[in-house]
């Protein structure tokens, strides 16, 4: 369903993307706008599903966890593969996607031997590619 956003709900929405930590009383001086307005807005906007959540960005590197992989993989033990990544703790990310092979499965390791010991465990669900980042360019990249 498409829900319609005025320009103050875009502006809130920014602000947020920028900062999830900024205050509503940050907000409100921002957009020239009552807090109780803007609480208002940003209710209305997480009830309609368009906010869905507030997060914080790790520096995995600091986690010693900065090298990303990408995994492509073709399996018919869909589900399988579903709860093995969810158990998996270097599993950041998983999609479905067309092509020659059916998942794509984002991956946080310390080193590119532990990439390996965890492709070592896919081999059971079926062939895959491993794709390892180089640099990250654009991650998380703000939208709005």
């Amino acid at each position: 369903m498409h829900h319609h956003i005025d320009d103050i709900d875009h502006k809130i929405m920014q602000l947020l993307q920028h900062d999830a930590r900024i205050s509503i009383s940050q907000i409100s001086k921002e957009i020239s706008m009552s807090q109780p307005s803007v609480k208002e807005r940003m209710m209305k906007l997480e009830e309609r599903g368009i906010i869905s959540g507030y997060s914080t960005v790790f520096n995995l590197r600091e986690l010693n966890r900065g090298t990303t992989t990408f995994i492509l993989l073709k399996t018919e033990y869909c589900q399988e593969l579903v709860d093995f990544c969810r158990a998996a703790k270097e599993v950041t990310d998983l999609f479905r996607i067309s092509g020659e092979f059916n998942y794509l499965i984002k991956v946080q390791t310390a080193s590119v031997e532990e990439i390996a010991e965890f492709q070592d465990s896919l081999v059971k669900l079926g062939p895959s590619k491993s794709h390892i980042c180089m640099k990250n360019i654009l991650e998380n990249r703000v939208l709005l």
